[in-house]
């Protein structure tokens, strides 16, 4: 009982990632329909329960009792499994999330504190989340190829494609910040920040966090990235063959994914639980938990927002925008970040240095007005 008692922060956050989360993605897809309404002009779920709410459960009943079916000439081995890679390597990828205070990790006694993450104070807690996460992309291949369907082949060939692509800028963001707060460790990086809202890497790397950001929509296969499953191209891309809880598990993983990048976003450019007004004092825990989760979840619905937003690119601009654009972008930020830190300079100048990169990609990759050109009848 002891060892339960001492350890209740960690076996308290471990039922959270595997049974919460679960729940939480229900959730979100209540939500998400929502803003969808609002965004139309909808209402939105509103026949089960008050005001809707009951449709979560509807809806994993329905998933739940919905007939399994596997197509007669595809891989059923490679079928049944591939929903639950992409699923399993976006519930890990939380093992070194820390989901709330955790204390200082430079000092002697961190180890005797509380601490609100699983694997705590992992050195290359960044690098395992990378590489982790990366393994989904093999769930959507395997699942696009074993369903032996030609617009499930296309989406799980674009997937490749669109994943790979996007995980280099997406690294490539992040290794400024890693640079400026000397360690791949998450909580060492939440540290760094916590001197006051000054000291958040937003200031200094706003370029770094708009790569990440839009990489990790690309990666979460959210609009306007969504071409693995386009449902006016490819019916549903690689999951068009799948249903019930197979197809479940894809969609279970994809808004973990979602709020994986999230947790990731606040930690890495904004702070973390770190509030001004609370960041210092360590007695109001809670409400750094909740400044936490609040800043999650404005990321979460700023998600939801873009994708009834901004329409979908074509696949040749998706593959232009991060070969051509976002990889300059992020090679020059990290040279510049690479001459501010060895050089001693103000770190005020990599802020001039992500706006000039931006405004000048903005110039380089603008097109000049279409035009239109009258003919004789």
């Amino acid at each position: 009982m002891n060892i339960i008692w001492d350890n209740w922060p960690t076996i308290l956050t471990v039922l959270v990632v595997f049974g919460a989360l679960q729940a939480l993605g229900g959730g979100l897809v209540y939500v998400e329909r929502k803003i969808c309404a609002f965004m139309q002009n909808r209402v939105g779920p509103n026949r089960v329960g008050p005001m809707g709410l009951l449709q979560i459960l509807a809806d994993g009943l329905k998933f739940i009792l919905k007939e399994e079916f596997i197509p007669k000439y595809a891989d059923r081995v490679v079928f049944i499994i591939a929903p639950t890679i992409g699923f399993i390597a976006a519930m890990l990828s939380f093992a070194v999330v820390p989901f709330g205070p955790t204390g200082d990790p430079t000092k002697i006694e961190y180890a005797s504190e509380y601490q609100f993450v699983i694997a705590k104070n992992v050195d290359i807690g960044i690098l395992f989340i990378f590489a982790i996460s990366s393994l989904t992309v093999y769930g959507i291949i395997l699942g696009g190829w074993a369903s032996n369907n030609k617009y499930s082949m296309l989406g799980g060939l674009r997937s490749s494609a669109q994943i790979i692509s996007y995980e280099i800028p997406l690294g490539l963001s992040i290794l400024g910040v890693t640079i400026l707060s000397g360690s791949l460790n998450l909580e060492r990086v939440l540290w760094h920040q916590s001197a006051d809202i000054g000291s958040w890497h937003i200031w200094t790397q706003p370029l770094a966090f708009f790569l990440f950001m839009v990489s990790a929509f690309a990666e979460c296969n959210r609009l306007p990235f969504d071409l693995p499953e386009t449902e006016q191209e490819l019916v549903g891309g690689y999951h068009t063959e799948y249903n019930g809880m197979k197809l479940a598990f894809f969609f279970l993983g994809e808004y973990t994914h979602m709020v994986t990048t999230s947790f990731l976003m606040v930690i890495l450019f904004f702070g973390g639980w770190h509030f001004p007004g609370i960041a210092e004092r360590d007695s109001l825990g809670v409400l750094k938990l909740m400044a936490f989760i609040v800043k999650v979840f404005v990321f979460i619905i700023f998600y939801m927002l873009i994708r009834w937003t901004i329409p979908r690119f074509r696949f040749d601009q998706l593959m232009s925008l991060a070969w051509k654009v976002f990889i300059p972008m992020a090679l020059l930020n990290l040279v510049a970040v690479m001459i501010v830190k060895e050089f001693d300079m103000p770190l005020w100048l990599l802020t001039l240095v992500s706006i000039a990169i931006i405004v000048g990609a903005g110039f380089i990759t603008s097109k000049p007005p279409m035009r239109i050109v009258k003919t004789a009848a």
